[in-house]
């Protein structure tokens, strides 16, 4: 008999008791950096047009204990009315992951994929209340596939790695 029969299932208690299944729980989440700018107030209330609005993401995570894991979404907004800035918003919103018995493999998708749709609820409510607090209509930005998004760019980098090196 092999010495690995005696070895749980993956995600099934062994026989010591040993929690072996896989789990992932948010321990906290706060603001980790914050700015809003509103350098043209206040000539640009009197400005009737709408603005343009421009929004980027940024995801980014790191270990920072043995099982605890810190995923930051960043979101940085500006609002363009012809050419007068209506305001800048730069939120930095982070959580602490504990994670145990996750597969090294599905680290990444969820820590880019999952742990950003979790955050992102509450990061959006901060960026509406900043803009409504600097005198605008409040800031609502729409659901976003994080899962979606890291899976496609994990595809493109995928086939990247799988050309023959001197085809760009």
């Amino acid at each position: 008999m092999a010495e690995t029969d005696n070895l749980p299932e993956f995600g099934e208690p062994a026989q010591n008791g040993e929690d072996t299944a896989p789990a992932a729980g948010i321990l906290s989440q706060y603001v980790k950096d914050f700015s809003f700018e509103n350098p043209n107030a206040p000539a640009i209330y009197q400005n009737n047009v709408q603005p343009a609005i421009d929004v980027q993401f940024n995801i980014g995570s790191g270990k920072v204990a043995d099982e605890v894991y810190e995923v930051v979404l960043k979101i940085e907004v500006r609002a363009q009315a012809e050419s007068q800035t209506a305001f800048i918003v730069d939120l930095s919103y982070a959580g602490l992951f504990g994670l145990r018995n996750i597969p090294e493999d599905q680290l990444d998708p969820f820590l880019l994929g999952e742990a950003p749709r979790i955050l992102f609820p509450f990061a959006r409510r901060v960026l509406a209340d900043a803009v409504r607090d600097g005198g605008f209509p409040p800031l609502l930005l729409e659901p976003i596939d994080f899962g979606g998004i890291y899976m496609a760019q994990r595809a493109q980098a995928d086939e990247q790695l799988a050309q023959p090196a001197g085809e760009a």
